[in-house]
C-alpha cells in the first residue's frame, strides 16, 4: 500500500502545537492501516482526543505540547470526564473517549514521546447493560414471511426484498450493515451452497450458514427486481437501483411492528439478538454462537444474549469433560 493511500489528512489544532497535530496524523494512519479500525471509530477517537486537547489547553492556560501531554495528571483527566458528563454525555461515550485517549497515549509511548501513566490510573466509567429484547420465535418468523407483506401499497419486488433481508437477519444473525453489504456474487443460489462469507467489524471475515429457504426468498426477490443486479453490485437495492439504505429496513420494521402488534424493541438488530438467543435456548454452544456473531470476545456474546450466571454454569456442567 502506498504512503498516499494510508496517510491521514492534515490536522489543524489551535489548542496544540504542530508536534501534537503531526503525531495525531501518524496515529490515525496507524489505526486505519494496522489496527484496521472502522472509519467511524477513527473519527470518534479523533473527535475525543481533539476535545480533550481543547479542554487541556483551557484548563492549563497554555497550548498543549508533547511534553505537556505526557505530564497530564489523573486529576486533569477526571476533570475532563466530569465536564463531559455535565454535558449529559452517556457513559458509553465517555468510555470510548477514555479508550481513544489511551490509544493515543500508547502510540506516543511507542514513538518515544513519554508515557502518560495517568491514563491507566483513571477508571473507565460504569455503564448500564442495555440489551435488545429477543422476539418470540413465531414473531421473528412472521417478520421474515413475504406473505405478511402481500397487499401492501408498494411494488411486489420491494416487499419481497424486505422479506428476504429480514429472513437473512434472523436466519444468519447478521448485522444490518453486513446484510446490506453483500454483493450479488456473495449469495449462492438455492441448492448451490449453504454458507456466506461476511465482512464484519474491523474488516474481519467470517463464515456463517444460510438456510435454503432464505436463499429462496433472496432468489424470488432477484427474479422480480426491475433493476439489473450485476455480480459485483449490491444484492439488495433501493427503489432507484442504488445500494439499499439501512433506514429503509428500519422503517419497514416500524410498519410491521404496528401490523403485528409488536413492541418498539422489535428492531432489525433485535432479529440478530433473537437469532443468538433462540440458538442458545435450544442448546447452542456459546463458542459457536460467538463465531457466528463475529464477536471478538466470548464475554461480548454473554452480554449480548443476556445470559445469566446460572445459564453459564449449566453450560459448564453439561459440557465440561469431567474425569
Amino acid at each position: 500500500m502506498t504512503k498516499s493511500a494510508t496517510a491521514s489528512p492534515p490536522i489543524e489544532l489551535d489548542c496544540a502545537d504542530e508536534s501534537i497535530a503531526m503525531q495525531m496524523m501518524r496515529w490515525l494512519t496507524y489505526l486505519r492501516s494496522e489496527r484496521r479500525l472502522s472509519p467511524k471509530t477513527s473519527e470518534a477517537y479523533t473527535r475525543d482526543v481533539r476535545q480533550f486537547l481543547e479542554f487541556l489547553a483551557e484548563h492549563l492556560g497554555e497550548r498543549v505540547t508533547l511534553k505537556v501531554f505526557s505530564a497530564v495528571e489523573a486529576s486533569d483527566i477526571r476533570a475532563f470526564m466530569a465536564l463531559r458528563r455535565a454535558d449529559e454525555i452517556a457513559g458509553r461515550s465517555l468510555m470510548r473517549a477514555l479508550a481513544g485517549l489511551r490509544s493515543f497515549g500508547r502510540f506516543l509511548e511507542r514513538e518515544g514521546h513519554g508515557k502518560v501513566g495517568a491514563l491507566s490510573a483513571v477508571r473507565a466509567p460504569k455503564i448500564g447493560k442495555s440489551l435488545p429484547k429477543p422476539l418470540p420465535v413465531a414473531a421473528a418468523k412472521r417478520l421474515a414471511d413475504a406473505d405478511e407483506r402481500a397487499g401492501e401499497e408498494r411494488e411486489p419486488w420491494i416487499w419481497a426484498r424486505d422479506a428476504a433481508v429480514m429472513a437473512l437477519l434472523y436466519g444468519s444473525g447478521l448485522r444490518i450493515s453486513e446484510a446490506l453489504g453483500l454483493k450479488r456474487r456473495d449469495v449462492p443460489a438455492p441448492g448451490a451452497g449453504d454458507v456466506l462469507i461476511i465482512t464484519g467489524k474491523g474488516n474481519k471475515t467470517r463464515m456463517v450458514p444460510v438456510l435454503q429457504n432464505v436463499l429462496t426468498l433472496i432468489q424470488d426477490y432477484a427474479a422480480i427486481c426491475p433493476h439489473h443486479l450485476p455480480p459485483e453490485g449490491p444484492m439488495f437495492v433501493g427503489a432507484r437501483g442504488g445500494p439499499l439504505a439501512p433506514r429503509i429496513i428500519q422503517l419497514t420494521m416500524a410498519r410491521l411492528r404496528g401490523a403485528l402488534g409488536l413492541p418498539d424493541s422489535a428492531t432489525p438488530h433485535a432479529l440478530r439478538h433473537s437469532f443468538a438467543t433462540h440458538l442458545l435456548s435450544r442448546g447452542g454452544d456459546l463458542r459457536a454462537i460467538q463465531e457466528l456473531l463475529g464477536h471478538a470476545s466470548l464475554s461480548t456474546t454473554q452480554i449480548y444474549t443476556g445470559i445469566d450466571s446460572e445459564r453459564l454454569l449449566e453450560v459448564y456442567r453439561t459440557t465440561h469433560p469431567r474425569a
